[in-house]
C-alpha cells in the first residue's frame, strides 16, 4: 500500500485569526478535492493568541498543531528498516543477516525494540582474525547451542543451553597420553573418530567435545559424558573447517559497541546532524523513535534521496514571516492579501493573490468556486477572520468582497456580526496579566525596504482606550531591549482604536523618529506619533514606511 503523502497548509509566525483560521479551512477544501492518498494537514508557526483561541473554543474548533520548523527531519530521509536482533545472536548470523540485507552496520534491540549496541563488517573482521585467543569463546560466554548452529551441527548429548564459561579451545588428534599433558579441565576439545581420545577427554572433566564429518560417538562415550554433563557437539565440516569457523560462534554481545553510541532521533533536523555524521567514520546510524524503539539505520548516501516537506502558504508570501527552514521545503502553493513578497520557489506554483482585505475572503470564494459546501464551524471560522482583519469593516483594506462574504458567512453559523465582534475583540485585547514580550509579539512582523533598511512593526487593535494606554506604558521600556535583536535597528508599535479609527505609533531605534516623520509628515507628541484614520498596518502604514525609508536612502527629503 503506498504511503500516504502529507502537505502541511500553514500561515505566517506570530499567526492572527485569518492565518489560523484560513489554513483550517484551505486543509478542508483540499482533502475535499484531492486524491486520497494525499493528506492536507493545518499547521501554526507559533502560538495562537487570545483572539484566535476564542475564535476556536466557540465554534469548538481543535487549533492546528505547532510546526516552529519546516526543514528536513530524520524522518524525511529513507530509514533502512531494522532485521530482527538479539545480543544472543552468534556473530555467523549476524554476518549473514547484514550479507542478506547489504548493510555494513547491525543495531542490536532487546525484545521491546530498544537499542542495546552497534555491530560492523569490521567489528566481526576483527575478531574473526584473532585466531591466536584459544581463550575467546569461554570469554565470550558462548552457548552451546550457537556453537551447534554455527557449525551447521547438534548438541547430541548434554545442555544445549548451557555456556561455555571456562577453559580454552583446542584440536585434540594426538596421541591420547600426549592430548592429556596439554588438554584441561572445562576446556573444548575438537575431536576425530577415535574412541580412546573421547574417553581420554572425558576423563579430563573438559567441558564440550566437538567431532567432525558426522561422526557416530559410541554408546559408552555418550553415557560417560551425560554422567559428568559433558556436551557433545556433532558437525558435517571437517577439523580445518570447524577450527575456522568456532570463533564465529560468540554472541554478538561480547564484540558490539554499547557505549557511547551516536544515535539520531526520527525528529532531529538534518542541518543539526549532517557535521556530526561528517565527522565520524560511521557509516551508519541507528534511528530511535519517540518511543526509544532503534526503528533503523541512516547513511550520508540518504541526503541524496531526502524528501522535502510540502507546504501550502496561506495569509503570506514573505520569506522572513515564514515558518523556519521554509527554503528547505517545497512550496505547493500561496494563497494570499498581501503585497508581493520576497518568496522564492524551484518550479512554477499556483499563486492566487487578491486585492482583498482578508485571506478568509478568498477561501469563501474558493468553496464557491469548487461548489462546496460550507460547514457552520468553518463558516465561522472564516467570518471571524473577515472581522478581525478587516476591524470590523473599518479598515481601508476592505473591500466591498469581504463585507459580503462575512454577511453569507455569518449566515451560514448562525451569528450576529456586531454582537461575536464586540466579544471577539475584547478577548483577543484582554492584556493586562501578559508580559511586554508576549503583548509585543502577539502580532508582529518583520519588513525590508531599499538598502536592506530593517525594521519591525508590532500591532493591538482594542475598542478599550485605559487598556491602550496600559499597553503603552508596559512597551514603551520594552522597546528599548528589543531594539537590535533580530538584526532590526527600528521598532514600532501601533496602539489602534477601533471606534476612534486611529492609532497612536511608539517608536525606538537609529533614524525610528525621522522614518516615522518622513512617512506622515508630522512631529512625534510625548515619545510617538498619533495617526487619525490610520488602522491598517498592511495597507496604510508599511507602504508610507517604505516609501519614506527609500526616500532617506536616496537623500531626496
Amino acid at each position: 500500500m503506498k504511503k500516504q503523502e502529507i502537505i502541511y497548509v500553514i500561515g505566517h509566525k506570530n499567526p492572527d485569526t485569518d492565518s489560523i483560521c484560513s489554513a483550517i479551512a484551505y486543509a478542508d477544501i483540499k482533502n475535499r478535492t484531492s486524491q486520497s492518498n494525499v493528506k492536507y494537514i493545518p499547521m501554526r508557526a507559533g502560538h495562537i493568541n487570545e483572539e484566535t483561541e476564542f475564535v476556536l473554543k466557540y465554534f469548538d474548533v481543535q487549533a492546528p498543531g505547532y510546526l516552529p520548523n519546516i526543514g528536513t527531519q530524520v524522518k524525511d530521509m529513507e530509514i533502512r528498516e531494522n532485521p530482527e536482533t538479539d545480543k544472543s545472536m552468534s556473530l555467523k548470523s549476524a554476518w549473514d543477516l547484514m550479507n542478506k540485507r547489504e548493510i555494513v552496520s547491525l543495531p542490536v534491540c532487546d525484545k521491546d525494540g530498544v537499542l542495546e549496541g552497534l555491530i560492523t563488517v569490521g567489528d566481526i573482521a576483527r575478531t574473526y582474525m584473532d585466531t591466536m585467543d584459544t581463550s575467546l569463546l569461554s570469554r565470550a560466554r558462548t552457548q552451546y547451542r550457537r556453537i551447534a548452529e554455527t557449525l551447521e551441527g547438534k548438541v547430541i548429548e548434554g545442555n544445549e543451553h548451557g555456556y561455555f564459561v571456562e577453559g580454552k579451545v583446542i584440536v585434540g588428534t594426538t596421541d591420547p597420553d600426549i592430548l592429556r599433558q596439554y588438554m584441561k579441565e572445562n576446556d573444548m576439545v575438537i575431536m576425530g573418530n577415535r574412541e580412546e581420545d573421547h574417553l581420554a577427554a572425558i576423563s579430563q572433566n573438559v567441558s564440550c567435545i566437538i567431532v567432525g564429518l558426522n561422526i557416530q560417538v559410541s554408546e559408552k562415550v555418550i553415557s560417560l559424558a551425560h554422567e559428568k554433563n559433558i556436551v557433545i557437539i556433532q558437525s558435517p565440516h571437517d577439523t580445518f573447517t570447524i577450527a575456522r569457523e568456532i570463533n564465529q560462534s560468540i554472541p554478538v554481545s561480547f564484540v558490539m559497541k554499547s557505549d557511547d553510541l551516536i544515535t539520531f532521533s526520527t525528529d532531529d533536523y538534518t542541518d543539526d546532524i549532517q557535521d556530526i555524521m561528517a565527522k565520524t567514520r560511521h557509516r551508519a546510524f541507528p534511528v530511535v523513535n519517540k518511543k526509544g524503539k532503534c526503528i533503523g539505520t541512516i547513511s550520508r548516501r540518504n541526503f541524496l534521496g531526502m524528501r522535502k516537506k510540502k507546504a501550502i502558504l496561506v495569509d503570506h508570501n514573505e520569506k522572513d514571516q515564514a515558518v523556519d527552514n521554509i527554503e528547505k521545503a517545497e512550496i505547493m502553493e500561496i494563497i494570499d492579501h498581501h503585497k508581493l513578497g520576497s518568496m522564492e520557489t524551484m518550479k512554477p506554483i499556483s499563486f492566487r493573490n487578491q486585492p482583498v482585505g482578508c485571506t478568509g475572503t478568498i477561501m469563501y470564494e474558493i468553496y464557491g468556486d469548487q461548489k462546496l459546501e460550507i460547514s457552520p464551524k468553518i463558516a465561522g471560522l472564516l467570518c471571524a477572520a473577515i472581522i478581525s482583519d478587516t476591524l470590523m469593516f473599518r479598515s481601508p483594506t476592505c473591500t466591498l468582497q469581504d463585507k459580503m462574504a462575512a454577511g453569507a458567512l455569518a449566515l451560514i453559523s448562525g451569528i450576529d456580526i456586531n454582537t461575536f465582534a464586540k466579544e471577539m475583540f475584547k478577548a483577543g485585547s484582554n492584556l493586562k496579566d501578559k508580559t511586554p514580550d508576549q503583548i509585543f509579539y502577539q502580532d508582529y512582523k518583520k519588513f525590508i525596504a531599499e538598502g536592506d533598511i530593517t525594521f519591525g512593526v508590532g500591532q493591538i487593535s482594542s475598542m478599550d482606550k485605559e487598556e491602550l494606554s496600559m499597553i503603552k506604558e508596559k512597551l514603551q521600556p520594552f522597546l528599548v531591549s528589543e531594539c537590535g535583536r533580530h538584526d532590526i535597528d527600528k521598532v514600532y508599535f501601533m496602539l489602534t482604536d477601533i471606534l476612534d479609527e486611529s492609532t497612536e505609533l511608539l517608536y525606538y531605534g537609529k533614524d525610528s523618529e525621522e522614518l516615522a516623520e518622513t512617512a506622515f509628515h508630522i512631529r512625534p507628541e510625548n515619545g510617538s506619533f498619533m495617526l487619525p484614520g490610520v488602522v491598517s498596518r498592511k495597507k496604510q502604514l508599511i507602504p508610507a514606511m517604505i516609501e519614506a525609508a527609500n526616500i532617506m536612502q536616496n537623500g531626496e527629503f
